[in-house]
């Protein structure tokens, strides 16, 4: 595999990008608590986030969506623009397929819902920072069906007749 970080080499550095302030107390805590991880920073706004970015020494970004001011998404495309090294998974209510894959060309690398165990946090972190894609199954299946009707429909536009 191609530069990958090591993960025993020094701890996976996370910021959090969360409005709801309990939830982000409560998420900066279990990373607290995780072996070879450490809270840099959390914001209440993306506003703020973009604010502070150029200065954040962050290998993950915990993004929420919906986010008054500028949303997670929005965030999300304009901070991988300037530092395209930083890892951005979504952490949303939001199983909206539409929120999925604008999240994901915008430049999250991966997706999970609130409703996740902290343990799947944790893992979801080391995963991304390692090179992967971390989502929960029911993303992961709403991406796989997008891409099998996709590919039907073009099955199907091969088979017209030049008339049709």
């Amino acid at each position: 595999m191609a530069n990958l970080p090591d993960m025993g080499s020094s701890p996976v550095r996370i910021a959090i990008v969360e409005d709801d302030d309990e939830l982000r107390t409560l998420l900066r805590k279990r990373i607290e608590r995780a072996e070879h991880m450490h809270m840099v920073r959390s914001f209440s706004s993306g506003d703020d986030f973009l604010l502070h970015l150029n200065e954040l020494q962050a290998d993950v970004v915990l993004m929420d969506i919906n986010m008054p001011g500028k949303n997670g998404i929005d965030c999300v495309r304009e901070a991988k623009a300037l530092r395209p090294e930083v890892q951005y998974l979504m952490l949303t209510i939001f199983e909206n397929p539409a929120y999925i894959f604008e999240a994901l060309c915008a430049g999250a690398t991966g997706y999970l819902l609130k409703s996740t165990t902290a343990e799947e946090l944790i893992d979801a972190i080391r995963d991304i920072h390692k090179g992967g894609s971390p989502m929960n199954s029911t993303i992961a299946r709403m991406v796989v069906n997008s891409f099998q009707k996709e590919a039907q429909q073009r099955i199907n536009d091969e088979q017209l007749t030049d008339r049709e």
